[in-house]
């Protein structure tokens, strides 16, 4: 029963002691616990892809090697066009997304300048922190610059919202990457350099376990004094051992596990000894192990305890070391065999009968996951209230029912607890509240923790929300509706909690709080799809936008309506150029190119049409291999039919060049590599064939048009039939059996007619 829930504290001290002198000999040699390598990863371009990568807690060190096939200049990488731009991007918990912002990629340009690493790894981040492609590059972190858990490597080749954009050709160069990482730990995991000579100042570490809470059981282990103290929906556990004594500069080493929400806990000294000369400095550090100069609290607890309230769950690792008095501002040297005895005493305090918050005086509820019918993505879900209340055919719920009562204050929380399960964390979570009247609620949200007026990760309301993040999204809300997504959500226990006023009025509201794959379903402007990091331990959902938008969730206009319209016209309309090759081929009574050229511009305008997304008559891998493999042959098929070999050799030409474009268009015809080859022959052609023509004794004047069209799949159209049209007008006729041939003559424009013979 929920009223019988106690508080388990278990409590193990278990000191582990060594002597920096000791690490020299057999811990000197960091021991390797872990080891990953990665084989060559290709990124096409705008391509990207995730890798998952689990520290345990015991580790001191993890090292990363990154081997790339990009080689350039750091100070050169500020010149870089963001297409271009390859980059490595480290998150804590969940997949990261790189903030494309001017000001992050010049601070993360300007770091790596200076560093060559990463840059701060803390784990409350809600920024990717990011390098670009080099070479070769490692990458050593220890445990108090990176914390243990879950964290994921991102790989990118190319930002900008185009990154999401299809494309007919992915223009741009394609990138490789290579990743191993080996985790190391020496003594109890705790990262210790090696030394010749015993610093007095830290010559001596140790690490204790503290306690565990969470809502179970009432259960003490060990010699330490346990009680326990209960109102009426709270419960305190206070847990005090025997005496320590530490030197001047030792420090004690201790961790918390808080495995279920509570209230606070607190730490203070007792039975201190020679409190005029001394002090205790206690640091305190989420999921790292905090230094003097890197941690999240501190305080002396020689004089006040030091409280944290609402804690996050996980682990808290706890740093004491005694000060002199007359040290804290001064650096004169203090002997060091003085020695100061205290005895600790911490407390924890959490809540009991579903309550939460201040003085649990509010209501709180555990969601429960109710996977969907045919989803889409994997662990597409959504979240309903399990005491029964509400029914788990609907995916929202009636939020009156549920809302706390307060007759003391102007406004009472709500709390709702789900869990985001093991392997979906590159899903989102979905939140809507919907009302009949005006929307007077605000909502909170907070990973692992209580959210509070002081304390959460994402807020919205009405008229405001933390939209600073890329990670968070309040679109669409008007007066009664409130609609926001937290994407790539973390793993594991997430908190939300409603401000509301406390008299409640009569409107009906329902909450919908739901796992979903990808952000309004891509705006309905894309097609959302999933895949797998390169671990194959966490799914992920992304957007692969149309042809006019891109960005994240393809809310971003790359091509405005009417840009979309004229490249329409132009992508099509361009390939009536095929006439000009066609007609001369007709003329010359060549039916073979005839039938080339117009089905080469037939098939295209067909492709493009589909492409654009006006007209299908086959599917569009059919009609794309028909336009880039017809087009292919258009070029070569020119230059064949000009060489003066016979016809037996042609043929057999022929044959082969068949083999080989069908080849070449059905495995990679939008490699940037093959077109690039093939504009560059068609524009050789053109100024080749434009030369020829007017070198010519006899050729047929074509007069060509500028048109500035702007639109490069435009202009190779067009490049490719003129070109060919060019070169066929080269051809001097031959006046005897009127089959055109090949004539590289020279001749002077001013050259005069050569003379008839007379009849005689």
């Amino acid at each position: 029963m929920a009223a019988a829930r106690r508080a388990k504290v278990v409590v193990a001290l278990g000191v582990v002691w060594w002597w920096a002198v000791a690490v020299v000999g057999c811990g000197a040699q960091p021991v390797v616990v872990g080891s990953y390598g990665q084989p060559r990863l290709w990124l096409k371009p705008y391509d990207w892809s995730y890798l998952r990568v689990e520290l345990p807690p015991s580790f001191s060190s993890v090292t990363m090697d990154f081997a790339t096939d990009r080689d350039i200049q750091r100070e050169h990488l500020k010149d870089l066009p963001r297409r271009d731009l390859a980059i490595i991007c480290l998150m804590n918990s969940n997949p990261p997304i790189p903030d494309i912002s001017d000001s992050f990629l010049d601070t993360l340009l300007s770091n790596f300048l200076v560093v060559g690493s990463f840059g701060s790894t803390n784990n409350q981040s809600d920024l990717a922190q990011c390098i670009p492609f080099q070479k070769n590059t490692t990458i050593v972190l220890r445990n108090d610059q990176i914390s243990p858990g879950i964290w994921y490597v991102g790989y990118f080749n190319g930002l900008g919202p185009a990154r999401t954009q299809s494309k007919m050709i992915s223009r741009g160069r394609a990138r490789s990457v290579s990743t191993r990482y080996n985790n190391s730990r020496n003594l109890m995991g705790l990262n210790i350099n090696k030394r010749k000579t015993l610093n007095t100042r830290e010559h001596t570490r140790r690490i204790n376990f503290l306690s565990q809470w969470n809502h179970l059981e009432e259960k003490g282990v060990g010699s330490n004094s346990t009680t326990y103290s209960r109102m009426d929906n709270s419960i305190t556990c206070a847990i005090s051992n025997g005496s320590l004594c530490l030197r001047q500069g030792d420090m004690k080493f201790y961790f918390l596990d808080v495995v279920d929400l509570a209230l606070q806990f607190e730490i203070t000294a007792m039975n201190f000894g020679l409190a005029q000369r001394s002090s205790l400095i206690c640091y305190l550090r989420y999921n790292a192990f905090p230094r003097r100069d890197l941690h999240d609290y501190s305080g002396d607890i020689s004089s006040a305890p030091l409280v944290l309230k609402l804690p996050n769950i996980g682990r808290w690792y706890i740093a004491i070391e005694t000060v002199n008095i007359t040290q804290m501002n001064s650096t004169a040297s203090t002997p060091l065999l003085d020695m100061t005895c205290f005895s600790l005493e911490w407390q924890v305090t959490g809540c009991l009968n579903g309550k939460a918050g201040t003085n649990c005086s509010w209501e709180a509820y555990v969601l429960q996951r109710v996977p969907k019918r045919s989803p889409s993505v994997p662990f597409e879900s959504y979240y309903v209230p399990s005491d029964g209340k509400a029914s788990l055919e609907y995916s929202h719920f009636s939020l009156e029912q549920f809302l706390s009562n307060s007759s003391f204050e102007p406004f009472a929380w709500t709390y709702f607890f789900l869990d985001i399960p093991q392997g979906s964390a590159g899903a989102l979570i979905h939140v809507q509240i919907k009302s009949d009247k005006e929307l007077n609620y605000e909502l909170y949200s907070r990973y692992g923790g209580l959210p509070s007026n002081e304390s959460w990760d994402y807020y919205a309301s009405r008229t405001s929300s933390s939209n600073g993040s890329v990670y968070f999204s309040l679109q669409n809300s008007t007066n009664s509706d409130m609609d926001l997504s937290i994407f790539y959500a973390k793993e594991g226990t997430w908190c939300f909690g409603v401000k509301h006023p406390s008299d409640k009025s009569n409107s009906q509201t329902y909450m919908s709080i739901s796992l979903q794959g990808c952000h309004k379903n891509c705006n309905q402007k894309g097609a959302c799809h999933s895949s797998i990091d390169e671990s194959g331990l966490t799914f992920y959902s992304f957007c692969t936008c149309d042809r006019d938008h891109g960005g994240f969730d393809c809310n971003d206009e790359l091509v405005s309506p009417n840009g979309h319209i004229w490249q329409s016209v132009f992508l099509i309309a361009s390939n009536g150029a095929a006439i000009l090759p066609a007609f001369w081929a007709l003329r010359q009574k060549a039916f073979a190119e005839w039938i080339l050229y117009t089905s080469s511009g037939i098939s295209s305008a067909l492709y493009h049409s589909c492409d654009v997304g006006t007209w299908c008559i086959l599917s569009f891998r059919v009609l794309q291999f028909l336009d880039f493999w017809l087009s292919f042959m258009a070029v070569v098929g020119t230059f064949i039919y000009m060489a003066t070999i016979d016809e037996t050799s042609k043929r057999a030409m022929h044959t082969a060049v068949f083999i080989l474009t069908a080849l070449l268009a059905a495995t990679g015809a939008t490699r940037s590599a093959n077109i690039g080859i093939v504009i560059a022959i068609g524009s050789l052609g053109l100024l080749i064939g434009w030369l020829l023509e007017f070198s010519t004794a006899r050729r047929f004047v074509c007069w060509p048009w500028r048109i500035n069209l702007n639109v490069p799949q435009s202009l190779w159209h067009i490049t490719i039939y003129t070109s060919s049209f060019f070169f066929l007008c080269s051809m001097r006729i031959n006046t005897v059996n009127h089959s055109p041939e090949p004539s590289y003559e020279l001749t002077r424009q001013n050259s005069l007619p050569r003379s008839e013979p007379r009849e005689t």
